[in-house]
């Protein structure tokens, strides 16, 4: 009887993908990585994971969403209208 051994991830549960490089924000893994993931070998996974690090470190944050809350806490202002002055 084989034993299924547990598929190694790099996902942290933070999807969202990067538009310039098209990496994940969360694991750094591109779309097609993480849809191909697991028919990767152990071996190419090992491989993407080692390359992982430097890709989310290059990646431009995004920028946090204001909520309501902060908002009528004084910590930022409304944007409702599209700043042209920069």
């Amino acid at each position: 009887m084989e034993i299924d051994t547990p598929v190694k991830s790099p996902c942290i549960l933070v999807c969202a993908i990067e538009p310039e490089s098209g990496h994940c924000y969360g694991c750094g893994r591109s779309r097609d990585e993480i849809a191909s993931w697991i028919n990767f070998s152990t071996t190419e996974r090992d491989m993407i994971m080692d390359e992982l690090p430097d890709r989310v470190a290059k990646l431009e944050r995004r920028p946090r969403r204001i909520t309501r809350r902060a908002r009528l806490r004084g910590e930022v202002k409304r944007r409702d209208t599209l700043d042209l002055s920069s």
